[in-house]
């Protein structure tokens, strides 16, 4: 496997996998949509809203403001996994939204009025739990925060008398649970530009050249021989991948946490499938030493070559580009 990084901007990568297969480039595409950790408003406690829109209606767009979660991953509990009693620093952020209009100029309220606020909290012993070291003082802000040429997202307008009061706890969770927990805005990848799986043959309507252009991928590749034909084995090695990120955790430590997701999900397969083959061994071991007396070393060798049939290497490596 080899990884080339051929673009990499504030919020999006273009890299191309080289040297795998059309399944394990779809996993990763997966992975990248769903199984990354990010933090998003997960609980909204409204304690003023004279706005003409609705409790339900601020809660959804305060739940889907992306959340900068640089190194929520390493540092920050699930919150179904944590010792404290409700919340605590190391599994959510809390945030107040306390604004109100009192001019005649409509206000309008962005995800720019959210402020952190410092929580305290108790574990089930009593002891008050510390916030993690090494979090980023930015860390549950609403993303480009601090850009001034970047729009921020907007939650409602305030006209006079108009009020909002609301606390908010963002809690750690993935894609899987809720949309908002998505790191990715969009995943997409190509292969085989120049169509020598003849796969686009099946689906144009007039002219399949003019229906399906080349894209710039093409120059990664060489052109084939017209007329010529494809091994019926062959298959794609190179994949070209476009991601957007939704700014919550930068393209390239995604990138990363997606293949070390990766390696978790093969190394549970290679276990899963590891144990049934354990097992048959013990099995065997057990019948061979009924049936069979003072032989030494008969009943090992079944188990352990049964162990051995399985056996898959997971710390494959990576080049990078």
């Amino acid at each position: 496997m080899r990884v080339r990084v051929r673009n990499l901007e504030a919020e999006r990568i273009n890299f191309v996998l080289e040297n795998v297969d059309l399944p394990l480039a779809n996993a990763l595409r997966r992975i990248l949509i769903a199984d990354l950790p990010t933090m998003a408003i997960d609980i909204v406690n409204i304690q003023e809203n004279s706005s003409v829109l609705v409790d339900e209606f601020i809660a959804h767009r305060l739940g889907m403001v992306p959340l900068i979660s640089t190194a929520c991953d390493r540092l920050i509990n699930y919150n179904r996994d944590c010792v404290c009693l409700d919340h605590c620093p190391k599994c959510s952020v809390e945030l107040d939204l306390n604004i109100k209009c009192t001019t005649n100029e409509t206000i309008l309220v962005t995800s720019n009025h959210l402020q952190l606020r410092s929580q305290e909290a108790q574990d089930t012993s009593g002891n008050f739990i510390d916030p993690p070291i090494g979090l980023s003082d930015d860390f549950g802000l609403p993303i480009n925060y601090h850009l001034q040429d970047v729009h921020p997202i907007t939650i409602c307008k305030l006209r006079q008398g108009q009020e909002l009061r609301i606390n908010c706890v963002a809690k750690k969770g993935i894609n899987k649970e809720h949309a908002k927990w998505g790191p990715t805005s969009a995943v997409g990848f190509e292969y085989d530009p120049y169509n020598k799986f003849k796969h686009t043959s099946y689906w144009y309507e007039q002219d399949e050249k003019a229906e399906w252009p080349l894209s710039a991928n093409a120059t990664e590749e060489t052109p084939p021989d017209e007329g010529g034909n494809l091994p019926l084995d062959a298959e794609p090695r190179n994949f070209y991948f476009d991601v957007e990120a939704t700014g919550a955790l930068e393209p390239k430590d995604m990138l990363l946490m997606a293949f070390a997701e990766l390696q978790n999900k093969l190394a549970g397969i290679v276990l899963a499938l590891d144990q049934p083959a354990q097992q048959d061994g013990d099995m065997n071991n057990a019948n061979l030493v009924e049936g069979m007396d003072n032989v030494d070393g008969g009943a090992g060798a079944s188990g352990a070559q049964a162990v051995d049939d399985w056996g898959v290497s997971t710390s494959q490596g990576f080049d990078w580009q």
